[in-house]
């Protein structure tokens, strides 16, 4: 065997390695995101102001005489807790407290409420409220025993901030004649609310 055909060989040879070393280096890969938003976490604690308004019918609501028929002005703010026992279902605590006027009539509403709704994508949220309450009288009138059912829609604008919609049906636990009905007004209103 001559020095040029061991010289050729061992070439082959070393081309050959290198060849199948460079194949080895390219594996095809899919790149990972460098970050991946959660999503807006609707648990824990918040707080927030609304304000609206409250229509009242014909029939006696709270301290507000039979017959009222009356638009009144709605400002104040609520304080709850979210849960969320399992995606995309929330359970939740609340309490509300509202300063009520117009008609040259103000009171003062303070209502305890659960919340129960359905997480439709990250950022919004569907639910429907329920809670007993109590109205503060005008000129000291004395307190009346008040319910709420209704729902809403919260959508968060930020990563701690929602804008919130709610329309509640309320009444009183008096019996005016057996003439009452179930719900003697409306309450509507917009919030903003900051999630902790």
């Amino acid at each position: 065997m001559s020095i040029r055909t061991l010289f050729v060989g061992v070439s082959l040879a070393v081309l050959g390695t290198a060849g199948a070393s460079a194949a080895d280096l390219i594996i095809p890969t899919t790149p990972q995101p460098i970050y991946e938003s959660a999503g807006f976490s609707w648990e824990g604690l918040y707080a927030g102001v609304r304000a609206g308004g409250q229509f009242v019918g014909t029939n006696q609501y709270g301290n507000l005489g039979a017959g009222a028929s009356i638009t009144q002005g709605v400002i104040g703010g609520a304080v709850g807790v979210n849960f969320l026992p399992m995606d995309p279902f929330l359970l939740g605590a609340e309490v509300t407290g509202d300063y009520v006027w117009g008609n040259n009539l103000s009171t003062g509403e303070f209502f305890a409420n659960l919340r129960a709704g359905a997480v439709v994508t990250d950022s919004v949220l569907v639910y429907a409220i329920g809670g007993v309450g109590v109205q503060t009288g005008p000129n000291n009138a004395g307190s009346v025993g008040l319910y709420q059912l209704g729902g809403g829609v919260e959508v968060a604008v930020t990563d701690a901030i929602t804008v919130r919609g709610e329309v509640v049906g309320q009444g009183d636990f008096s019996d005016a004649g057996g003439a009452d009905s179930f719900f003697e007004t409306t309450k509507a209103t917009v919030g903003v609310f900051y999630h902790f």
